[in-house]
């Protein structure tokens, strides 16, 4: 039988933003590290790493449009690394402005266009997204027929976790680290760590460090708290909404139930004056009868 300790479900997994933003904030080594594989390049070639969003403000934990990327600068390019746990149906869209705010907030008074730095978006994705099998997906701004290039200055890459294979050698360091977001149990955590060695040990310990600290449980205080706050205003703002529709519509029946009563009346009234007609002729005509029959 398993060791409960070592099998069960985490209680925070690295796909929690605010675990992953703190982990890798407090951790620029490990950020770094991470970053050069999922752009494919070796962590030594990186001369400028610079991490340009490393504050996490307790007062804008509860603002619904806070969002907790971590924007970076690697050698002159700009970089955005953003983790999506939930399938809203338009992270395309939207990881396409994030990229339109990065590449435009680098044109700075007095800079030319051309002088703009390359802007890529990564997401790593606990959804579906494509439907391809690859777990890896890169777009960039390309002609429709020829596939010419447009400019080498946009790059979004998505990297789908639920598509990475079972089975995963130890000096694929990429995977490596997307399984480390795809964990859901301390043994995932204990495989991770056995397979990948040292940075994978380091990853792991930086996780159990951060969500261990005080500042961690304080802002996850303010995020349920914010979480609760906005599903009972949610919740609020529905229930009147239905009550504002169910007056209404039920003033559209009123009104409607005013207006069959209405025509009943005059369609009884009409009634009534049918019946009184057809009985005056019934009585003209049993008055000729009569008459009739005396003649005879």
């Amino acid at each position: 039988m398993k060791n409960k300790k070592n099998s069960g479900k985490l209680d925070y997994t690295f796909t929690d933003d605010m675990l992953f933003k703190m982990v890798f904030v407090r951790h620029p080594d490990l950020l770094k590290r991470l970053v050069a594989a999922l752009l494919g390049i070796q962590e030594a070639s990186i001369e400028q790493f610079e991490i340009t969003n490393s504050e996490i403000l307790p007062e804008a934990i509860g603002d619904k449009f806070c969002r907790l990327d971590i924007n970076m600068v690697i050698d002159g390019q700009r970089v955005d690394l953003e983790v999506q746990v939930a399938d809203e149906k338009d992270y395309p869209e939207r990881s396409l402005y994030y990229w339109a705010r990065e590449y435009s907030g680098a044109l700075t008074e007095g800079k030319k266009y051309r002088e703009l730095p390359r802007a890529i978006v990564m997401s790593i994705v606990a959804f579906d997204l494509f439907d391809c099998a690859e777990f890896y997906s890169e777009f960039q701004a390309l002609e429709v027929t020829r596939h010419t290039r447009l400019t080498d200055k946009m790059r979004l890459c998505y990297f789908e976790l639920g598509k990475l294979p079972k089975v995963i050698g130890a000096d694929d360091e990429l995977k490596l680290w997307l399984s480390l977001f795809k964990a859901k149990t301390e043994e995932d955590l204990r495989k991770i760590k056995a397979l990948g060695g040292p940075i994978m040990e380091q990853a792991i310990e930086a996780y159990r460090h951060t969500k261990a600290t005080d500042e961690f449980r304080e802002l996850e205080r303010l995020r349920s708290r914010a979480r609760h706050n906005e599903a009972s205003a949610l919740d609020f703002a529905e229930r009147k909404a239905e009550k504002r529709v169910n007056e209404k519509w039920q003033a559209v029946v009123a009104e409607k139930d005013a207006v069959i009563a209405e025509k009943d009346i005059a369609f009884a009234e009409k009634d009534a004056a049918h019946t009184a007609a057809l009985a005056e002729k019934d009585a003209e005509i049993a008055a000729l009868r009569a008459r009739l029959k005396k003649d005879t």
